[in-house]
């Protein structure tokens, strides 16, 4: 197929710096820094947060490289260097045609990383160029060049669909006898990703439950009496059934906004807390805010009032609880009460608000640990977060694949997506659930603003 030579945009690097051995291929291809990529790697290294981390990391490799040659051209250099079994060239030119516009510095640099691809192009006389971002707006800059641009292949990848929920149908005399049986009785069809089960008789039975150990946990009103917030549809019953039975490790909910899913959430681990199952709920929210603000507002633990607008979601959820429970107030005193109703809910769940960039070094126990707006958050931070939990724990993961922020993943590549992806198999050590939740619950604004603009397209 002949040597590739792939000229690399910074997002590549800083999404994850293990695709740099990917795309070299055990040496088979060059891979080009341009001088620009560095720059921009450079301003991010001091970042306490998952881009720092892939820009120091690159900084490491580079200083395990070697420097077999320097060649000097007439406009341009090239710099030759070998680290492990990959071959990297940096190339610099000594004057771009971009113009560096204050007012738009990223596309300026985009612009001058193209010109260093043009310069591949040349450079490498006989080799395939390929220029690699992830970038749309970057890639059709190259194409407007006449270079080849691609995209990671892990972007390219289908996401599988997923059947969470099923439905069959039985013989009215089989229902007495559906609890804790084994579910291939009834599906000889059944796969690990077949979470819940709706039981329906031609003559009107309906039986739901959920599938734990491969048997059938029906699910009763029964669940959910004394809870501060009750599940209001089946999904959600199932979610909140799922929770409370604590036969899982890891609970994944793909859920879209207004769907109840950080309420559920919240209320379930509270009565798991109250059963005497875990003493904490840690709450980390891998929002795009805390990724690119989290380092400037100079977030330490206990900083909460500091970093309290990355964590609106889970006031917002424990306000709504607290009013639950507040069942008599005078007018003058209503937000006085609320207040000291959330204090009182964060004291007595040691409500703890975690950061990604504060997690290194810790082990959390004993606690139920909800891993909130997942669908921003790299593979590198899902295995941070996770692996800071000992056996003791509960992880609870919620995010929407309708809402990536961040800039540097999307549906395919995201943490939430390559944990629901590990559902279609059997797990060893493991016991995982997972549901979608497609509902908005959140009343008539939301309803109304779904209908007009998510059926549209």
């Amino acid at each position: 197929m002949g040597q590739k030579v792939y000229v690399v945009d910074t997002n590549i690097i800083l999404q994850d710096i293990q695709h740099l051995y990917d795309i070299s291929d055990k040496g088979s291809n060059i891979i080009v820094i341009p001088e620009t990529v560095l720059m921009e790697l450079e301003e991010k290294k001091k970042l306490f947060n998952e881009l720092g981390y892939h820009s120091r990391a690159f900084a490491r490799l580079l200083a395990k490289a070697k420097t077999k040659e320097v060649d000097h051209k007439m406009y341009f250099k090239v710099v030759k260097m070998v680290v492990d079994t990959m071959e990297l060239h940096l190339i610099s030119k000594d004057r771009y045609e971009s113009e560096m516009l204050e007012h738009n510095l990223s596309e300026s640099n985009d612009k001058r990383i193209i010109e260093i691809a043009e310069i591949a192009q040349h450079y490498y006389k006989g080799a395939k160029v390929h220029f690699l971002s992830i970038d749309i707006y970057a890639r059709m800059f190259a194409l407007l060049k006449n270079i080849k641009a691609e995209t990671l292949h892990d972007d390219r990848a289908d996401v599988p669909e997923f059947h969470f929920v099923k439905q069959i149908t039985l013989d009215s005399n089989y229902f007495n006898a559906l609890p804790f049986a084994p579910i291939v009785s009834y599906d000889k069809h059944y796969m690990p990703e077949n979470f819940c089960y709706t039981f329906v008789s031609d003559d009107g039975n309906t039986a739901h439950g959920i599938i734990a150990d491969q048997k059938i946990d029906l699910v009763e009103d029964a669940d959910f009496h004394g809870l501060a917030v009750r599940p209001a549809n089946l999904k959600q019953r199932y979610l909140c059934k799922a929770l409370l039975s604590n036969r899982y490790d890891l609970v994944v909910v793909d859920a879209k906004a207004g769907s109840g899913k950080t309420l559920i959430s919240i209320a379930s681990a509270m009565r798991l807390i109250d059963q005497g199952f875990y003493q904490k709920i840690v709450y980390v929210r891998n929002s795009i805010e805390s990724l690119d603000k989290g380092a400037q507002v100079g977030f330490l633990a206990g900083n909460e009032e500091k970093f309290r607008i990355y964590n609106m979601a889970l006031y917002d959820t424990l306000e709504f609880i607290a009013k639950k429970r507040i069942k008599r107030y005078e007018n003058k005193e209503k937000e006085e009460s609320i207040k000291s109703k959330i204090d009182h809910l964060m004291q007595k769940y040691t409500i703890e608000m975690l950061w990604p960039g504060e997690a290194r070094g810790r082990t959390l126990s004993d606690a139920v640990v909800i891993m909130d707006e997942w669908q921003n958050a790299s593979d590198k931070t899902t295995q941070l977060i996770l692996s800071r939990l000992d056996e003791s724990c509960m992880a609870i993961v919620i995010g929407s694949n309708r809402q990536i922020d961040n800039l540097y993943l999307n549906r395919y590549n995201n943490g939430l997506t390559t944990l629901l992806k590990q559902t279609k198999f059997s797990q060893e050590g493991i016991k995982i659930f997972a549901i979608e939740l497609d509902r908005a619950v959140r009343g008539k604004f939301a309803e109304f603003s779904e209908s007009i603009f998510e059926h549209k397209r």
